[in-house]
């Protein structure tokens, strides 16, 4: 019988207190447990641990049945692990034969105030710096600028931009020397990170075009210190986005007394943004960048996607449409010779686990194909901007 084998995929939601964090968190699992998207979906969404997935489901409803809004999540972080299941096609099982059995993503939830306000107490610092620490073992970090503080701040945005950003950046340059230990900078960091606008739903006329060019136009500069200060926790800070992305976000429209909780925008591409754009942006840099062996081992090591798609560059195997100019990019940048010295371990285990690789190329194909259309389909929307780049 094989092997479970689940990949990781980690999503660092950074946000001030209020700006939506658990909303958009229940939102995202709450619908997941809808009829409609069970009934259509080709996947499951599964919370590991039965409490949590009540909680949220719980917080969900509130909104749906009663029009009420979560309370702000105060002094303690939450880990949420959800298990996204492909479902049975045919009596054949498919999905036990496919390339992993299971995405994990494991999203971080904690107190906004933490960004913003001293905290004496040891136990919540020591709390406050281990929550931060796992946050920045993401592949793509979210930072959010909620819509509301935009409403409130019309005309003068900047004024509440700037603050933001300046919050940001100060908040992780206090927890810097308790993140590095030893002042080792980190190889394993967010390195894509996406600006997102919370509670869309309250800017209608608000598509990425004009968000994207509000943020740089009223903070441009703002967002390179920014920068300049999560360059300062990575290994090779040349391999690093910031405000090259951006993605609206709402996770339902709220009307007086009422909120829509069908009428979502975005959460369905968290999922394709955490697994893909890390992939794509790796590949550019690679070309742009000599990077060193730890890092490159790093961004497509094993347990990633990125993983599976180097393995079927091992297997001769032929990805479809652009992937297949992915691929080519890859041999051409990194050399047949190095990947394959890059994969031997996971090669080695997908081995133990499952030996039939055509029906893993398969299945890999599907889900990087319904990962790429969801983006695609966030880019006509006017719901997604990716960088050119």
């Amino acid at each position: 019988m094989p092997i479970l084998r689940t990949l990781d995929q980690e999503i660092a939601v950074f946000g001030e207190a209020g700006s939506g964090k658990t909303v958009l968190l229940s939102s995202f699992y709450g619908a997941a447990q809808e009829p409609k998207f069970l009934d259509t979906s080709d996947y499951h969404l599964i919370a590991e641990s039965g409490e949590q997935g009540l909680v949220l489901q719980q917080i969900f409803l509130g909104m749906k049945n009663d029009g009420v809004v979560p309370q702000g999540t105060k002094l303690k972080a939450h880990e949420y692990s959800f298990k996204v299941k492909l479902k049975e096609k045919g009596s054949e099982g498919a999905q036990s034969q496919g390339p992993f059995d299971a995405l994990r993503l494991v999203w971080h939830d904690y107190p906004g105030e933490w960004f913003t306000q001293d905290i004496e107490n040891a136990e919540i610092t020591q709390r406050r710096v281990d929550t931060f620490r796992s946050l920045l073992s993401a592949d793509v970090a979210l930072l959010l600028v909620d819509g509301q503080r935009l409403i409130d701040y019309a005309g003068e945005e900047e004024r509440y931009l700037k603050l933001l950003f300046s919050n940001f950046r100060t908040g992780l340059l206090n927890l810097k020397e308790d993140i590095l230990e030893d002042g080792q900078k980190l190889t394993e960091f967010p390195r894509v990170w996406v600006l997102a606008l919370s509670k869309a739903d309250l800017l209608p006329d608000m598509d990425i075009i004009a968000f994207r060019d509000l943020v740089i136009g009223k903070a441009g500069e703002d967002l390179t210190h920014l920068g300049a200060a999560i360059a300062e926790f990575v290994d090779t800070p040349d391999a690093l986005s910031l405000a090259q992305d951006f993605v609206l976000l709402s996770s339902a429209k709220f009307e007086p007394e009422k909120i829509v909780v069908t009428k979502r925008v975005g959460l369905d591409l968290l999922l394709p943004i955490s697994a893909m754009l890390p992939f794509e942006r790796h590949l550019k840099w690679a070309e742009m960048i000599k990077l060193p062996s730890d890092v490159l081992e790093n961004l497509l090591g094993a347990g990633s996607l990125a993983s599976e798609i180097a393995l079927a560059f091992l297997l001769k195997k032929d990805l479809p449409g652009p992937f297949g100019m992915i691929q080519k990019a890859v041999i051409k940048v990194v050399g047949k010779q190095a990947m394959i010295e890059i994969m031997k371990k996971v090669q080695e285990k997908i081995a133990e686990i499952n030996r039939d690789a055509s029906v893993k190329h398969d299945a890999l194909s599907g889900i990087l194909a319904r990962f790429a259309r969801d983006l695609k389909r966030g880019e006509e929307e006017k719901v997604l901007f990716r960088s050119p780049l």
